[in-house]
């Protein structure tokens, strides 16, 4: 077994496991000469057995954060480090198989995230097959029918095809192939925004059981602030690229002090219509910070609440702080 795999994780300030380190994350794609820089000075720790969120509109930049963590998406700065192991840079097979076996990802496009030709029993098992998780045929079935009703599937679906499901189902199995390899970390990507509303509670639920049960932890990728109010344990706000504030869940619900976290938190809609109608929206616009001079940082304005602000701004937001 390598060095990486007999890591102990780092304890944090507070005592807490450190899981998931990211640190001065950076990802740039290039189309010939031209670069994008989609994600720009991202740090924050993700603890053993919390549910760590990521929320940002569209185009943010959440799903590249956690594609480079997975090692989908190569970085071009910082460093991620797993269980004190820095896992963006090339391994070794032995250490490169360690990682996959725990670190696991459940995909939002459920249709396009299995295999349309290979049958349930196969796309479940695949990971298993890999690894040689299993003694004999008969504990690789066990298995698979195992992870199929632990998401609410039937042993029958195992001889199935994708297309035969609907969505909610095609997400449980998703769901079912990540688990079946009992990783350590499971990121989640926007699982629910394909689904039905009757079907999303039913995979956060899944969620919240696994967290319960396994104690896993999860990075939980979303747009909607209202579904990681439920989920999640602390929560990081993304803007191009660029975390703007992070807190725990509480916190950040009961005292969110940046514009953008603001502008979404107002689009939250409310189940009141009269309310919802004359609830004014705030609508966020970067021309209202001035960065000429006074440079902004990522800085923590109170105990686990962090903040990118320059000076002047964090003087606003401690007299803002409740």
């Amino acid at each position: 077994m390598s060095e990486m795999s007999r890591t102990v994780q780092t304890p944090s300030a507070d005592g807490r496991e450190v899981l998931l380190s990211v640190r001065d994350l950076a990802v740039t794609f290039y189309q010939g000469r031209k670069e994008f820089k989609a994600v720009s000075d991202v740090n924050f720790d993700v603890y053993k057995g919390e549910t760590f969120a990521l929320v940002g509109e569209s185009g943010s930049g959440k799903t590249t954060i956690g594609r480079a963590i997975i090692r989908i998406n190569p970085t071009s700065a910082g460093d991620v480090i797993f269980q004190g192991k820095k896992i963006n840079q090339k391994l070794s097979k032995e250490d490169n198989r360690w990682v996959i076996r725990n670190i696991q990802m459940v995909f939002q496009d459920p249709a396009a995230s299995l295999n349309e030709r290979a049958t349930v029993d196969y796309i479940v098992s695949e990971g298993l097959t890999n690894f040689h998780l299993y003694k004999d045929e008969e504990e690789r079935k066990k298995k698979v029918v195992d992870a199929l009703e632990s998401v609410g599937l039937l042993q029958e679906h195992a001889s199935r095809y994708p297309h035969e499901f609907s969505g909610g189902q095609r997400q449980r199995i998703g769901i079912a192939r990540a688990m079946i390899m009992e990783p350590t970390l499971l990121i989640a990507d926007e699982p629910i925004s394909a689904l039905d509303v009757s079907i999303r509670a039913q995979v956060l639920n899944l969620l919240n059981q696994f967290k319960a049960e396994k104690g896993l932890t999860q990075i939980f990728i979303a747009h909607d602030l209202s579904v990681v109010r439920y989920i999640s344990d602390r929560i990081a706000v993304i803007h191009k690229g660029r975390i703007v504030e992070l807190a725990t869940t509480e916190e950040l619900f009961r005292n969110c002090l940046h514009p953008y976290t603001q502008s979404l938190m107002s689009a939250i809609p409310l189940p009141d219509p009269q309310i919802e109608k004359e609830k004014k929206l705030k609508v966020y616009d970067e021309a209202m910070h001035d960065y000429t001079t006074d440079k902004p940082s990522f800085q923590e304005i109170k105990p686990g609440h962090f903040i990118w602000a320059n000076s002047a701004e964090m003087e606003k937001y401690r007299s803002e702080i409740r």
